[in-house]
């Protein structure tokens, strides 16, 4: 390798690798400057290694070992002692959560106790940013090494960091309204209606008049007469999806996509080549509308929660950063359909007790929020009222289930044509899950009767499978035992989900080894459909029948 690939190397290590080290070791030692300054000798030691000895298989790995083994020298050169925090009473501190400013009576009001080891080599513990011994401390007791030393109030750690949450939650304005006006300039300030028979997208001039997305056409031109209805461009939103995420990738390695339209982003151990959390959203909200176009609204704060509302409330094109000390001001006085699990029917069960905000619900106790809406809900609710969410952002995040729906419209449909609708659902699934290297135990039928009531039926199969015939035999016993009531309520929409996913190298082989011709048949279809197209190949009963919307889709 000639010295400008070798140069090209470091540059890419450096850009990719240096918020992962930095990361690390941050969870590691609990010091942010200690982590910067380790990977910033980590990587100057590239820089003369590299050269001469050649770039090893995995940067990664080697730049975090060298950045760990550099952090400890530097520990034990400055005699910094070891210190840890026991997380009996306050489970969710963390790098990116504890809090901004912290001493010895920050800690007690906190509940937290502090702890230390009697070894200084013992240096799984956690060294203090800029430690301040107290008189009162007791000394380190050589008598019983490795046995650890409870402190009830001697030790005080001084920690000043960031006022700033780490983790911003960024979600593109009215997206598929946005991608119109973008390419259209006659729509821009000017009310837009994507979908024809539904309401796929409104932009927010539109939205002003009371249209929302899934509502009715006939219903939204009501509420809106000057409104400019457009047919959807999938594979247009699919182009601009793309090269929004591309933007988060320049801006951070640590990015967990929830849809086409919305992220979290991880920017700690970012502030050395970066900047700020704040400064970091400004300049993201600055690419995209430079690069991409579009509108984007960011949210800042120390939880993915936190951060997600904020971007909620900072609608349309904002920017909301929440600081340390005064997330529960922010969250509290917010409507209880803020917190996320609270639909419909929750907050009617919460507004009849005359519950009506976050704050109200942070008042009740776990043991009263468990009694009203059950043991999962009350406790999720409690957590988050308080703003408890330990969850990290996580990269590759794979998909807990998949689904797919057809929305109907009024017209009464026959039991061939919903068996039609569902066959052609199922076969997208199938392909999709075949296409992630997936299987699914448990399958699921939705539906919309006409009342807008919805329901879901389930049925859990022996062996996980990706076979679309016995995907589609399971739905079809979900749809035969719902038609009485089909067939008098009327039926407006109809999906299907798999959920209990698993990898397809997990499945365990079944008794008789026979070949099934079932899978050889899938697997051709998806050759062909894969080299000519989804349409080349179809069910006779599909034939001439509208296939729907292929909605873009983040990879699963």
């Amino acid at each position: 390798m000639n010295g400008v690939d070798v140069q090209e190397a470091i540059t890419r290590a450096h850009r990719e690798e240096w918020a992962r080290v930095v990361a690390t070791l941050t969870r590691r030692f609990r010091d942010l400057d200690i982590a910067e300054e380790a990977a910033a000798e980590a990587f100057a030691t590239a820089v003369e290694r590299w050269p001469a000895d050649g770039v090893p298989p995995n940067p990664g790995a080697w730049l975090t070992t060298t950045a760990n083994r550099k952090a400890i020298d530097r520990i034990r050169r400055e005699n910094k002692r070891p210190s840890t925090v026991s997380r009996a009473n306050w489970p969710h501190i963390t790098p990116t959560t504890r809090p901004a400013r912290t001493c010895c009576a920050g800690w007690a009001a906190a509940g937290i106790r502090a702890r230390r080891t009697t070894r200084p080599s013992s240096w799984r513990a956690t060294p203090p940013r800029s430690p301040t011994w107290h008189a009162a401390a007791t000394s380190w007791d050589s008598a019983a090494p490795g046995k650890p030393t409870r402190i009830v109030g001697g030790l005080c750690e001084h920690m000043f960091v960031s006022n700033e949450g780490p983790i911003l939650h960024a979600d593109l304005d009215a997206f598929y309204a946005s991608v119109e006006q973008r390419d259209d300039p006659r729509l821009r300030g000017r009310p837009v209606i994507v979908g024809g028979g539904v309401v796929l997208a409104a932009s927010y001039e539109a939205k002003a008049h009371g249209v929302r997305t899934a509502m009715g056409g006939a219903l939204a031109k009501r509420l809106c007469p000057q409104a400019i209805v457009v047919p959807p461009r999938m594979s247009a939103y699919s182009e601009a999806s793309k090269a929004v995420f591309a933007v988060f990738g320049q801006t951070t390695p640590v990015v967990e996509g929830l849809s086409i339209d919305e992220a979290f982003l991880d920017v700690g151990g970012l502030r050395r080549i970066a900047g700020t959390p704040t400064e970091i959203a400004r300049r993201l909200r600055q690419d995209v509308a430079e690069q991409v176009g579009l509108p984007i609204t960011v949210g800042v704060a120390r939880t993915k929660f936190l951060a997600k509302v904020a971007s909620g409330v900072a609608k349309p094109d904002g920017l909301l950063v929440v600081p340390h000390d005064g997330e529960l001001a922010f969250l509290h006085p917010l409507p209880v359909e803020r917190l996320w699990g609270v639909g419909r029917v929750t907050a009617e069960k919460l507004r009849k007790r005359g519950i009506t905000t976050v704050g109200q619900v942070a008042a009740l106790d776990e043991r009263s929020l468990v009694s009203m809406l059950g043991r999962a809900s009350g406790r999720h609710l409690h957590a988050l009222s308080h703003n408890r969410d330990p969850r990290p952002v996580q990269v590759g995040r794979r998909r807990r289930s998949m689904g797919a729906q057809r929305a109907l419209g009024r017209r009464r449909r026959s039991p061939a044509e919903l068996d039609a609708l569902l066959a052609g659902l199922v076969d997208k699934l199938a392909r999709r899950l075949r296409a992630a290297k997936r299987v699914c135990r448990t399958v699921v039928l939705r539906l919309r009767y006409a009342d807008f009531t919805r329901v879901t039926r389930s049925h859990t199969i022996a062996e996980s499978t990706a076979h679309t015939e016995t995907i589609l035999a399971t739905a079809r016993i979900l749809l035969v035992a719902a038609m009485p009531t089909i067939q008098r309520e009327g039926l407006t929409l109809i999906g299907v989900a798999l959920t209990n996913l698993a990898d397809d190298g997990a499945v365990q082989l079944a008794l008789p080894f026979d070949e099934q011709s079932g899978s050889a048949l899938d697997s051709t279809l998806d050759t062909v459909r894969d080299r000519f197209g989804a349409a080349s190949v179809t069910r006779a009963t599909l034939l001439g029948r509208d296939p729907g919307l292929s909605v873009p889709l983040l990879p699963d």
